[in-house]
Protein backbone atom coordinates (compact mmCIF):
# COMPACT_ATOMS: atom_id res chain seq x y z
CA UNK A 1 0.00 0.00 0.00
CA UNK A 2 1.46 3.48 -1.06
CA UNK A 3 2.33 6.05 1.72
CA UNK A 4 1.17 9.70 0.18
CA UNK A 5 2.71 13.09 1.43
CA UNK A 6 0.43 15.69 0.00
CA UNK A 7 1.06 19.15 0.08
CA UNK A 8 -1.96 21.33 1.37
CA UNK A 9 -2.38 24.59 -0.44
CA UNK A 10 -3.72 24.29 -3.93
CA UNK A 11 -4.18 20.42 -3.02
CA UNK A 12 -6.92 20.28 -0.15
CA UNK A 13 -6.97 23.93 0.47
CA UNK A 14 -6.94 27.54 -1.73
CA UNK A 15 -6.40 29.85 1.54
CA UNK A 16 -9.01 28.50 3.99
CA UNK A 17 -11.78 26.66 1.77
CA UNK A 18 -11.68 23.45 1.20
CA UNK A 19 -11.24 22.31 -2.79
CA UNK A 20 -13.98 20.00 -3.55
CA UNK A 21 -12.63 16.50 -3.40
CA UNK A 22 -10.34 17.05 -0.90
CA UNK A 23 -11.70 15.94 2.35
CA UNK A 24 -13.03 12.29 0.65
CA UNK A 25 -9.85 11.44 -0.59
CA UNK A 26 -8.26 12.24 2.69
CA UNK A 27 -11.25 10.18 4.39
CA UNK A 28 -10.06 7.37 1.42
CA UNK A 29 -6.57 7.49 2.30
CA UNK A 30 -7.35 7.63 6.25
CA UNK A 31 -10.17 4.46 5.87
CA UNK A 32 -7.92 2.43 3.97
CA UNK A 33 -5.11 2.55 6.31
CA UNK A 34 -2.46 4.28 4.12
CA UNK A 35 0.27 6.54 5.83
CA UNK A 36 0.06 10.35 5.02
CA UNK A 37 1.44 13.09 5.81
CA UNK A 38 0.56 16.68 4.97
CA UNK A 39 3.80 18.72 4.20
CA UNK A 40 3.95 22.56 3.63
CA UNK A 41 6.66 24.84 2.53
CA UNK A 42 4.65 27.16 4.93
CA UNK A 43 6.82 27.91 8.10
CA UNK A 44 4.48 29.99 10.25
CA UNK A 45 2.26 27.18 11.44
CA UNK A 46 3.08 24.43 13.74
CA UNK A 47 1.86 21.31 13.24
CA UNK A 48 -1.23 21.94 15.82
CA UNK A 49 -2.16 24.89 14.08
CA UNK A 50 -2.26 23.39 10.37
CA UNK A 51 -4.68 20.21 12.30
CA UNK A 52 -7.13 23.49 13.44
CA UNK A 53 -7.02 24.79 10.13
CA UNK A 54 -7.57 21.44 8.31
CA UNK A 55 -10.39 20.71 10.82
CA UNK A 56 -12.11 24.00 10.34
CA UNK A 57 -12.61 22.86 6.65
CA UNK A 58 -13.93 20.30 7.14
CA UNK A 59 -10.56 17.17 7.18
CA UNK A 60 -9.84 15.84 10.52
CA UNK A 61 -6.44 15.28 11.17
CA UNK A 62 -3.87 14.96 14.25
CA UNK A 63 -1.12 16.63 14.41
CA UNK A 64 1.23 13.98 14.06
CA UNK A 65 -0.27 13.85 10.12
CA UNK A 66 1.60 17.29 9.31
CA UNK A 67 4.98 18.76 8.64
CA UNK A 68 6.50 21.98 7.37
CA UNK A 69 9.67 23.18 6.11
CA UNK A 70 10.60 24.56 9.93
CA UNK A 71 9.99 21.30 11.80
CA UNK A 72 12.67 20.38 8.21
CA UNK A 73 14.89 23.05 8.66
CA UNK A 74 15.16 22.26 12.71
CA UNK A 75 16.19 19.07 11.82
CA UNK A 76 18.60 19.59 9.69
CA UNK A 77 20.80 21.91 12.06
CA UNK A 78 20.42 18.74 14.12
CA UNK A 79 22.64 16.98 11.90
CA UNK A 80 24.96 20.19 11.90
CA UNK A 81 27.93 22.20 14.18
CA UNK A 82 26.66 24.59 16.18
CA UNK A 83 23.53 25.56 18.20
CA UNK A 84 23.34 28.90 18.48
CA UNK A 85 21.10 31.05 15.43
CA UNK A 86 20.19 34.50 14.52
CA UNK A 87 16.49 33.90 13.41
CA UNK A 88 14.33 36.21 11.26
CA UNK A 89 11.14 34.36 11.57
CA UNK A 90 8.22 33.73 13.80
CA UNK A 91 7.03 31.66 16.61
CA UNK A 92 6.66 28.19 14.86
CA UNK A 93 10.10 28.05 13.54
CA UNK A 94 11.54 29.32 16.94
CA UNK A 95 9.24 26.81 18.46
CA UNK A 96 10.94 23.92 16.51
CA UNK A 97 14.23 25.28 17.34
CA UNK A 98 14.61 25.49 20.83
CA UNK A 99 12.90 21.77 20.74
CA UNK A 100 15.40 20.56 19.01
CA UNK A 101 17.94 22.67 21.81
CA UNK A 102 18.86 25.70 19.46
CA UNK A 103 19.74 29.00 21.59
CA UNK A 104 18.03 31.92 19.93
CA UNK A 105 20.91 35.01 19.73
CA UNK A 106 21.87 38.04 18.14
CA UNK A 107 25.44 37.40 20.12
CA UNK A 108 27.89 35.20 17.85
CA UNK A 109 25.33 33.36 16.07
CA UNK A 110 26.54 30.18 14.10
CA UNK A 111 23.37 30.02 11.82
CA UNK A 112 21.14 32.58 10.05
CA UNK A 113 17.84 30.94 9.68
CA UNK A 114 15.39 33.05 7.82
CA UNK A 115 11.46 31.81 7.93
CA UNK A 116 9.10 34.62 7.46
CA UNK A 117 7.60 37.33 9.41
CA UNK A 118 5.81 40.72 8.64
CA UNK A 119 7.67 42.46 10.96
CA UNK A 120 10.52 42.13 8.41
CA UNK A 121 12.80 45.67 8.93
CA UNK A 122 15.36 47.38 8.15
CA UNK A 123 17.71 45.88 11.50
CA UNK A 124 16.90 42.23 10.51
CA UNK A 125 18.65 42.41 6.87
CA UNK A 126 21.59 44.66 8.53
CA UNK A 127 22.00 41.93 11.07
CA UNK A 128 21.64 38.81 9.39
CA UNK A 129 24.19 40.39 6.48
CA UNK A 130 26.12 41.38 9.06
CA UNK A 131 26.40 37.41 10.95
CA UNK A 132 26.57 35.97 7.33
CA UNK A 133 29.28 38.27 6.28
CA UNK A 134 31.68 37.05 9.69
CA UNK A 135 31.24 33.28 8.91
CA UNK A 136 27.67 32.34 10.03
CA UNK A 137 25.86 29.41 7.79
CA UNK A 138 22.91 30.79 6.18
CA UNK A 139 20.20 28.92 5.99
CA UNK A 140 16.62 29.47 4.65
CA UNK A 141 13.24 27.41 5.18
CA UNK A 142 11.74 27.52 1.65
CA UNK A 143 12.54 29.31 -1.56
CA UNK A 144 9.17 30.44 -2.05
CA UNK A 145 9.20 34.47 -3.07
CA UNK A 146 5.42 34.90 -2.97
CA UNK A 147 2.58 33.54 -1.22
CA UNK A 148 -1.37 34.33 -1.08
CA UNK A 149 -2.33 37.90 -2.43
CA UNK A 150 1.37 38.43 -3.68
CA UNK A 151 2.97 38.44 0.11
CA UNK A 152 6.40 38.53 0.56
CA UNK A 153 7.36 34.66 1.60
CA UNK A 154 10.99 33.43 2.26
CA UNK A 155 12.73 33.87 -0.77
CA UNK A 156 11.94 37.35 -1.00
CA UNK A 157 13.08 37.83 2.68
CA UNK A 158 16.71 36.06 1.87
CA UNK A 159 16.93 38.54 -1.31
CA UNK A 160 18.51 41.44 -0.08
CA UNK A 161 20.78 39.61 2.59
CA UNK A 162 21.98 37.43 -0.87
CA UNK A 163 22.68 40.43 -2.30
CA UNK A 164 24.41 42.39 0.46
CA UNK A 165 26.42 38.97 1.29
CA UNK A 166 27.11 37.44 -2.12
CA UNK A 167 25.99 34.20 -0.29
CA UNK A 168 22.82 32.11 -1.17
CA UNK A 169 21.11 30.02 1.73
CA UNK A 170 20.45 26.33 2.06
CA UNK A 171 16.80 26.22 1.06
CA UNK A 172 15.27 23.12 3.58
CA UNK A 173 11.73 23.56 1.67
CA UNK A 174 10.80 21.93 -1.62
CA UNK A 175 12.27 21.57 -4.27
CA UNK A 176 15.13 20.59 -2.19
CA UNK A 177 14.58 16.51 -2.13
CA UNK A 178 15.50 17.27 1.95
CA UNK A 179 12.61 18.18 2.98
CA UNK A 180 10.67 14.95 1.11
CA UNK A 181 13.48 12.95 3.02
CA UNK A 182 12.25 14.23 6.40
CA UNK A 183 9.07 13.79 5.33
CA UNK A 184 9.64 9.83 4.46
CA UNK A 185 11.54 8.99 8.18
CA UNK A 186 8.13 10.95 9.73
CA UNK A 187 5.88 8.44 8.27
CA UNK A 188 8.54 5.68 8.51
CA UNK A 189 8.31 5.38 4.42
CA UNK A 190 10.54 4.81 1.60
CA UNK A 191 10.45 6.66 -1.59
CA UNK A 192 10.13 3.61 -4.03
CA UNK A 193 6.79 3.07 -1.48
CA UNK A 194 5.46 6.89 -1.79
CA UNK A 195 3.42 9.19 -3.70
CA UNK A 196 3.39 12.99 -3.52
CA UNK A 197 0.35 14.82 -4.39
CA UNK A 198 1.15 18.27 -5.27
CA UNK A 199 -0.20 21.59 -7.30
CA UNK A 200 2.85 23.01 -8.26
CA UNK A 201 5.14 21.58 -10.89
CA UNK A 202 8.17 23.82 -9.94
CA UNK A 203 8.17 22.61 -5.96
CA UNK A 204 5.98 20.00 -5.42
CA UNK A 205 6.73 17.47 -8.16
CA UNK A 206 10.68 18.92 -8.91
CA UNK A 207 11.05 17.48 -5.02
CA UNK A 208 8.66 14.33 -5.91
CA UNK A 209 11.10 13.68 -9.09
CA UNK A 210 14.54 14.42 -7.51
CA UNK A 211 13.78 12.16 -4.64
CA UNK A 212 12.73 9.30 -6.79
CA UNK A 213 8.91 9.32 -5.72
CA UNK A 214 5.89 8.47 -7.88
CA UNK A 215 4.20 12.30 -8.57
CA UNK A 216 0.88 13.21 -8.67
CA UNK A 217 -0.34 17.18 -10.23
CA UNK A 218 -3.80 18.02 -9.61
CA UNK A 219 -4.72 21.06 -11.38
CA UNK A 220 -6.64 23.07 -8.51
CA UNK A 221 -3.79 25.14 -7.63
CA UNK A 222 -0.82 27.08 -9.00
CA UNK A 223 0.42 24.89 -12.06
CA UNK A 224 -2.43 24.32 -15.29
CA UNK A 225 -2.11 22.13 -17.59
CA UNK A 226 -1.21 24.46 -20.37
CA UNK A 227 1.75 25.13 -17.90
CA UNK A 228 3.33 21.53 -17.91
CA UNK A 229 5.33 22.23 -21.53
CA UNK A 230 7.58 24.40 -20.01
CA UNK A 231 9.10 22.08 -17.62
CA UNK A 232 11.79 19.17 -19.22
CA UNK A 233 10.15 16.97 -16.72
CA UNK A 234 6.31 15.54 -16.23
CA UNK A 235 4.12 14.12 -13.58
CA UNK A 236 3.45 10.90 -13.64
CA UNK A 237 -0.20 11.28 -13.16
CA UNK A 238 -2.42 14.41 -14.01
CA UNK A 239 -5.89 15.31 -12.06
CA UNK A 240 -8.27 17.81 -11.96
CA UNK A 241 -8.24 17.76 -8.08
CA UNK A 242 -7.89 15.23 -5.40
CA UNK A 243 -10.86 13.91 -5.26
CA UNK A 244 -9.95 12.40 -8.72
CA UNK A 245 -7.24 10.68 -8.02
CA UNK A 246 -7.51 6.96 -8.22
CA UNK A 247 -4.10 5.20 -8.04
CA UNK A 248 -3.74 4.93 -4.36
Amino acid sequence: MKSVICDIDGVLLHNNELIPGADRFIARLRGQGNKLVCLTNYPVQTAKDLANRLQSAGIDLDESHFYTSAMATADFLTHQEGRRAYVVGEGALTHELYKNGFTITDINPEFVIVGETRSYNWDMIHRAASFIANGARFIATNPDTCGPNFSPACGALCAPIERITGKKPFYVGKPSSYIIRAALNHIDSHSTDTIIVGDNMSTDILAGFQAGLETVLVLSGVSKQDSIEQYPFRPNHIFANAGEIDIV
